[in-house]
């Protein structure tokens, strides 16, 4: 059976579940649709009009996290969830704690100007002072993944959230990871990992600013004046 992964080339949790894949060694196929014109076979078989989707012959499923839950069902090697009931429900509390930090970088990638853009900057950094903490009490202490030395769905979750500011970070520093040293550990880490780096084209960074041009976001704004001082 082939395994198809409708995609699009920005979207995060198309990121998790490719990640997810090529850590459990699952063969698969990808095919990328624009959002903005979707095309009329996909708005039929995808219930929220949002990607991922994963084809399975006749077969769909939607939304990353069912189908990182398929995955680790129907293709038991190299798991990706602890064994521990207990850690398994902690993982995916995570999983969630990425997306709602997800949304807030929604919000600061598209804030109009300098203000917004501060704000989404400060509730981000509140984010990943929680991720700080359980990062210093956890296994991670002596070992580079959430988990400690065995990759998790946690980290397939937060790579993408980290890919973000290998863009922003180039444009201006807000201090989101200021002194935030075992989460900059664990993002080099991850920007590291072959399944990270190929879990995105190789244009990623300029789909991202085109994005923010789209949007006349305050970043963009930024870029243009980086442009000017040259």
């Amino acid at each position: 059976m082939t395994l198809t992964l409708i995609s699009h080339h920005l979207c995060p949790y198309v990121q998790r579940v490719a990640i997810a894949l090529r850590e459990k060694r699952i063969a698969f196929e990808q095919q990328y649709i624009d959002l903005a014109a979707k095309p009329s076979w996909f708005t039929a078989i995808s219930p929220l009009g949002k990607v991922p989707l994963l084809r399975l012959g006749d077969e769909v499923l939607f939304e990353s996290a069912a189908i990182c839950d398929y995955l680790e069902d129907a293709y038991p090697d190299h798991p990706l969830h602890p064994a521990s009931p207990v850690q398994r429900a902690k993982h995916r509390g995570w999983i969630e704690f990425a997306s709602a930090t997800l949304a807030d970088i929604w919000g600061f990638e598209t804030a109009p100007d300098a203000v917004a853009a501060q704000r989404k900057a400060a509730a981000l950094r509140v984010k990943f002072l929680h991720v700080e903490k359980a990062l210093r009490d956890g296994p991670f202490l002596n070992d580079p993944f959430f988990n400690g030395a065995a990759f998790s769905l946690v980290d397939a979750a937060f790579a993408p959230v980290f890919r973000y500011f290998d863009v922003f970070d180039v444009i201006a520093d807000f201090g989101i990871f200021d002194e935030l040293d075992r989460v900059q550990i664990w993002r080099a880490a991850l920007a590291s990992r072959p399944s990270v780096q190929d879990a995105v084209t190789p244009d990623y960074a300029a789909r991202l600013h085109l994005f923010l041009a789209k949007h006349r976001a305050y970043l963009h704004q930024l870029t243009e004046g980086m442009a000017t001082n040259v």
